[in-house]
């Protein structure tokens, strides 16, 4: 009897575990029933095509926009916003760095006694410009190196099953800026992304239309970048103003 009752014990010991991750699964299975049963049928986006299923609307930013239907799963979900947060804040600081290189860059060379790199129009060397060949090797695997790093760190990151982490996490805050609360870190992420997806249009276009109009962004809108009577009197000696 008493072996009797150990082969019982050890039986409950074995079927105990498994009944609580049977349980856990149903409760999960019903709780993404409900999710998806609040979730709407169309897309916020664009309301004329159904909602992705991969786009739940969890993610900041998420509106339901995959018209091409990229996001098939999760897993390619976060693959694509971790791209996109990525691009998202390369293109912030080239939108930044574009046109303050066109106001700076010939003063700097000036004080430094150095040959300017922008063109004989005033615009930044791009692809579509040319003049990347001006450009110090030395800063290209500078630029290199340092994205090798980041990027080596944030694929770890993101492998580390850490329950905190979310796409573009890096634990990078040396100001301290990030809100405490949950409410102001989901405003600062969709602040991150709308400001970035703006960036990203902002700089195609930028190279756009220098390439078209063979007149750098700083000189196409002076008055976003110059004190406002400098920019009225240019106006007035090119005959804008008369």
């Amino acid at each position: 009897k008493p072996a009797h009752g150990n082969v019982v014990l050890r039986m409950s010991e074995v079927m105990e575990p498994l009944v609580m991750e049977e349980a856990m699964a149903a409760e999960e299975a019903v709780m993404e029933e409900h999710v998806a049963a609040t979730l709407p049928m169309m897309s916020q986006s664009m309301p004329f095509m159904e909602r992705p299923a991969a786009l739940t609307g969890a993610l900041a930013g998420d509106v339901g926009f995959d018209p091409l239907g990229f996001a098939k799963s999760e897993e390619d979900l976060m693959n694509f916003r971790e791209a996109e947060v990525k691009h998202a804040r390369l293109a912030m600081l080239a939108a930044a760095g574009w046109p303050l290189s066109e106001v700076f860059d010939k003063k700097i060379a000036s004080a430094l006694n150095l040959a300017p790199v922008l063109d004989a129009n005033d615009r930044a060397p791009s692809l579509l410009n040319g003049g990347l060949g001006k450009i110090s090797p030395l800063y290209w695997v500078g630029c290199l190196g340092l994205a090798a790093a980041i990027d080596v760190y944030g694929i770890s990151r993101s492998k580390s099953n850490d329950p905190e982490y979310f796409p573009g996490n890096f634990g990078f805050d040396p100001l301290g800026a990030y809100p405490k609360g949950e409410s102001g870190k989901e405003w600062m992420q969709l602040a991150e992304i709308k400001n970035g997806r703006l960036a990203m249009i902002a700089v195609t276009a930028f190279a756009v239309q220098e390439a078209v109009s063979s007149v750098g962004v700083v000189d196409e809108t002076p008055f976003f970048f110059f004190p406002l009577m400098q920019t009225l009197h240019q106006y007035a000696n090119s005959g804008y103003i008369s």
